[in-house]
């Protein structure tokens, strides 16, 4: 059994203050030659952002929003790993372990926490109550100093050890981003015990066009959007994959650069019909996830889960009840996504965007209760 621990986060006033000195000596760079967001985040929009990050935006007040929901720590295989554990009121919960992305973090799932754990509370059917752990991803905020390469598998089997450490045999999975492919390794490692897996944001490209299954005209519409998204919008990827420690010089030591690298997926990402990211997210929430990223220096140490995935292969078919959840600008192709899992459940929103537990909370969380639903007879 792993040895558990409870945690609290405490940040020390002296890094605060450090945070605040360093907003205020930044560096700015001149505008770029192209209007908008071409060229990356514009300098007058950064500067407005870290103006309110340094006047008016209170770390302590979401820090004990933080702390308000029960945490732990544990190692495992030499990795320190944080997480969330919200159990849930209702007796006969079923145990659901959340999974975050870049650049994303716990901070994601403060909004439906609630929610699942105790929907009674919040409007909804007890019997649709969930136990939530939501761990922070090797590298990623307290699950530090990264011990080495994490890879999808290998942090899949990790939460599975977790789960097991907080006695739980049988459970589903959910995730975004990152979340949508170490879910699904969850079921693959133990498809026994996790009942169901739900994902947004699920992403898979064939390797030709004469690999591609029948597509409907929708969904050439889509594999197109994705396609531009490789060639134009993954530069952070290609260099996150090939020399994250090069990139750590610069997330560590400046703010704001951490701001504008984490700002600049907000932008991509978000509900395209929300002009800019804190239109599609609240702004404190956002400047959270920023802040969490900067006191832990994980900047540096969470890119280098995309060194650790950059060269894994195809994942094998699972036969894992699967459920997906599209939201706008998320590059999910149904007969693609067929192809490495057995879909029982897909639907498609007209709001929100790839950080969903933030864009639209009451969305997911619906869809998660709908998926999971005939699924908890599995379960004893």
């Amino acid at each position: 059994m792993i040895p558990i621990a409870d945690f609290r986060i405490d940040i020390p006033q002296a890094a605060l203050d450090d945070l605040h000195e360093r907003l205020r000596l930044t560096r700015w760079p001149a505008a770029g030659p192209e209007p908008g967001w071409a060229d990356g985040v514009p300098v007058l929009y950064l500067r407005r952002l870290a103006d309110y990050w340094l006047h008016e935006y209170d770390w302590r007040a979401h820090e004990a929003a933080l702390n308000a929901f029960p945490q732990g720590l544990t190692e495992i295989e030499g990795q320190r790993l944080h997480f969330l554990h919200v159990r849930s009121p209702e007796p006969e919960a079923l145990p659901l372990v959340v999974t975050h992305g870049w650049p994303g973090s716990v901070v994601e799932f403060m909004k439906i926490l609630g929610p699942l754990t105790d929907p009674r509370s919040h409007g909804g059917d007890p019997a649709d109550a969930f136990h939530v752990v939501a761990p922070s991803l090797p590298g990623f905020g307290f699950s530090t100093p990264l011990s080495a390469h994490w890879d999808h598998a290998r942090i899949a089997a990790a939460f599975l050890a977790l789960m097991d450490g907080l006695g739980y045999e049988r459970f589903g999975a959910h995730g975004g981003d990152t979340g949508s492919k170490v879910s699904p390794a969850l079921g693959r490692l133990a498809p026994d015990r996790v009942v169901g897996v739900h994902i947004n944001g699920g992403l898979e490209l064939p390797s030709a066009d004469a690999d591609l299954p029948a597509l409907t005209p929708e969904e050439h519409v889509r594999l197109a959007s994705v396609r531009e998204l490789v060639r134009h919008g993954t530069g952070y990827a290609d260099l996150q994959s090939t020399k994250p420690q090069t990139l750590a010089y610069a997330l560590n030591d400046s703010p704001v650069g951490q701001l504008a690298w984490i700002a600049d997926k907000f932008k991509d990402w978000t509900d395209p019909a929300r002009e800019l990211p804190e239109r599609a997210v609240d702004l404190d929430q956002l400047l959270t996830n920023v802040t969490l990223y900067w006191l832990t220096g994980t900047g540096a140490s969470s890119a280098h889960l995309y060194r650790a995935v950059r060269d894994e292969s195809a994942p094998e078919p699972s036969d894992v009840p699967t459920g997906v959840a599209v939201f706008p600008n998320d590059p999910a192709v149904r007969p693609l996504l067929e192809r490495a899992h057995r879909i029982v459940h897909w639907s498609e929103f007209d709001r929100g965007g790839h950080f969903a537990a933030m864009e639209a909370p009451d969305l997911l969380v619906q869809d998660l209760r709908e998926f999971f639903r005939p699924l908890r007879g599995l379960e004893s």
